[in-house]
């Protein structure tokens, strides 16, 4: 008879949909793998080192957060040459992460964002479902982001989908100066 942990998959979840919490949702799922010995990675696309969550997470044993040294802003207000350098950017950030998830032993690697990425064409989803189909059998990967396409979808074991309900912008309540988490 097999032992159980000889017969362990690793899963790939999707956390999408038009509300808040997708990051939160992946966030959540790394601390609790982290507390019980599980290495984590987590990759953020299209975002800055001004996230909230980021230097609680460092000091967490067992999550690694890769940095994102470079901002380039939005997506819609970049021109054809910041495009092409973000796409770059992130392209080659992908790729890392992927050697990192197979050679650093991960049990968990989180790409947040990652359907923004694939959409805006900064990092081809050719190559992701590549990497999802051939990445190490044990490793868990959480995928984030609006939209994703049917084929990932189709690829994934867990998709969760987070939709707005109401929003204050709706009622006219202005967004809060100051506050940033």
């Amino acid at each position: 008879m097999q032992d159980w942990e000889d017969m362990k998959m690793g899963y790939i979840h999707i956390y999408c949909g038009d509300g808040k919490g997708k990051t939160s949702a992946a966030l959540g799922l790394a601390v609790r793998a982290a507390g019980r010995g599980k290495k984590v990675l987590i990759v953020r696309f299209l975002k800055n080192e001004n996230s909230g969550e980021v230097p609680a997470l460092r000091k967490i044993p067992g999550i690694t957060v890769t940095p994102c040294d470079r901002e380039f802003g939005f997506v819609f207000r970049m021109n054809e040459e910041k495009r092409a350098e973000a796409a770059s950017y992130y392209r080659q950030m992908f790729e890392q992460a992927c050697r990192e998830a197979e050679e650093g032993e991960y049990d968990i690697l989180i790409l947040d964002e990652i359907m923004a990425a694939c959409n805006y064409e900064m990092v081809p989803e050719a190559d992701l479902t590549a990497f999802l189909k051939d990445r190490p059998p044990r490793l868990e990967v959480v995928l984030t982001g609006r939209e994703p396409s049917g084929r990932l979808l189709d690829l994934a074991d867990y998709v969760s989908e987070i939709r707005m309900r109401k929003h204050p912008f709706e009622r006219g309540i202005p967004a809060r100066e100051g506050i940033e988490y």
